[in-house]
């Protein structure tokens, strides 16, 4: 077997289940945040919430998670990855049920629109809070766990999760709509799903007490100096920035599309929910061809995936800005999506192949801020955007992504991604071989 973290080693038949079980976690919280987005805009609208104060509703959770997650990938140093699992989990599935709960009373006409708002974005919050510790944990798990060469498929296969997310989620949400619940329906059932994958975690994900980052193997179980890793740190700056800006294009695109969709085919918010659906599970769709075929057919390295990324989501874009009609929308947000799944692998496995196995932990919180920090501020400006003139927020999205593909092209870091430093873990791993020889047998 191929030689992952010196602190870790699973036999292939653990790691598949490990790796199986953490699909699993990405996968439920993806399909449920993207259900939620998908009938948000049709909520909105019937409970009385204005458009621009509706996309606001994950600002604050997004905060949290851009906050948090490097607290909880410290924290998975320290105790180890599952238990940051377990509790982001849990955050996911209390989230979902106070979610659930003021859309709810909304539906009803039991609450006043404000104060759904309130409840519906404080609820949220408990996502960014405590949710967010499980993506932190789950990468660096992942990255504990496999050679430098095998990385970039293994993230991208783990990234694929939140792909295949965006299609169950569209597709089930309508059948989740029940008479009672109506369109809160979606967020308790998740909320049900996050607790079934909770109780797999906590029996199925193998961790033992020589398995946590900071421990030694042994019955002392001291604790060691552990690297940390900073945002501004030249090895994973480039990526940092790169990713915060392509994911805050992404956001743009998914946030805009349920009021777009009801625009362009002029119907009433609960039928266009459907539509949304689909064109969210055409861009899905596009992102797992990239991630589960296209980057291993083609053996794409991350420094190839950055530039080929953005230069997708450029021309989706530019589609989207101009589309007649909702088919060509379709089109140019299934593009987006493709170009988006390239680039998503890109400059996650390029920071983790930019440091040691010491600072997976460090870089895994780093990558998962973005995803909270990308969520403050774009959503809101695109909406806006998009309220002024319906092109505009995808244009600006073009000189955005534009600009990054000439960035990856030009930038040192990302141009060398994986030449120097993947004979560097090469040759720590190699020194954690020899020495475990030496102890084991004598030197040869």
């Amino acid at each position: 077997m191929s030689a992952a973290s010196p602190d870790v080693r699973l036999d292939d038949k653990a790691k598949g289940r490990a790796f199986a079980i953490l699909f699993a976690v990405l996968l439920s919280s993806a399909a449920g945040n993207t259900a939620l987005q998908t009938v948000l805009p049709a909520i909105g609208r019937q409970v009385g919430i204005p458009d621009v104060l509706i996309s606001s509703i994950f600002s604050l959770s997004a905060l949290l998670w851009g906050v948090m997650s490097p607290v909880w990938a410290r924290m998975s140093d320290k105790r180890g990855r599952k238990p940051m699992v377990v509790l982001g989990m849990a955050g996911f599935a209390v989230s979902m049920l106070g979610f659930g709960f003021f859309i709810l009373m909304g539906l009803k006409g039991l609450m006043v629109p404000l104060a759904v708002f309130a409840g519906a974005a404080l609820s949220r919050a408990i996502f960014g809070l405590v949710g967010s510790a499980s993506n932190p944990a789950a990468q660096a798990y992942v990255a504990d766990r496999t050679a430098p060469a095998d990385r970039t498929n293994a993230l991208a296969t783990m990234a694929s999760a939140s792909g295949l997310g965006t299609i169950l989620g569209p597709a089930v949400a309508p059948f989740l709509v029940f008479p009672l619940l109506t369109l809160s329906g979606p967020m308790f059932s998740f909320a049900l799903i996050a607790g079934v994958v909770l109780v797999l975690v906590l029996r199925g994900l193998p961790e033992r007490p020589e398995e946590i980052p900071d421990r030694e193997a042994g019955a002392s179980a001291r604790p060691r100096p552990r690297a940390r890793v900073r945002w501004n740190d030249r090895r994973i700056m480039p990526f940092v920035v790169y990713g915060f800006l392509l994911a805050s294009a992404q956001t743009v695109n998914q946030q805009t599309l349920g009021f777009m969709v009801i625009d362009k085919l002029n119907i009433s918010p609960a039928k266009a929910a459907a539509f949304a659906g689909v064109a969210m599970m055409a861009g899905a769709v596009a992102s797992l061809l990239a991630q589960w075929g296209l980057i291993r057919m083609l053996r794409l390295a991350p420094r190839q995936l950055l530039w080929l990324g953005a230069g997708c989501a450029v021309l989706g874009n530019l589609i989207v800005a101009f589309s007649p009609d909702y088919h060509t929308l379709v089109v140019g947000f299934a593009l987006c999506s493709l170009g988006y799944g390239f680039a998503r692998p890109g400059f996650t496995a390029g920071a983790s192949l930019s440091v040691g196995h010491e600072e997976q932990g460090a870089v895994a919180g780093a990558i998962s801020a973005i995803n909270g920090a990308s969520v403050i501020i774009a959503p809101v400006l695109g909406v806006a955007l998009y309220k002024w003139a319906h092109p505009s927020p995808y244009l600006m999205n073009v000189a955005v992504l534009a600009g990054l593909v000439a960035y990856a092209l030009i930038d040192p870091v990302m141009r060398r991604v994986g030449d120097a430093s993947a004979p560097r873990e090469a040759r720590d791993e190699a020194q954690v071989v020899d020495a475990s020889s030496i102890d084991a047998t004598g030197p040869h």
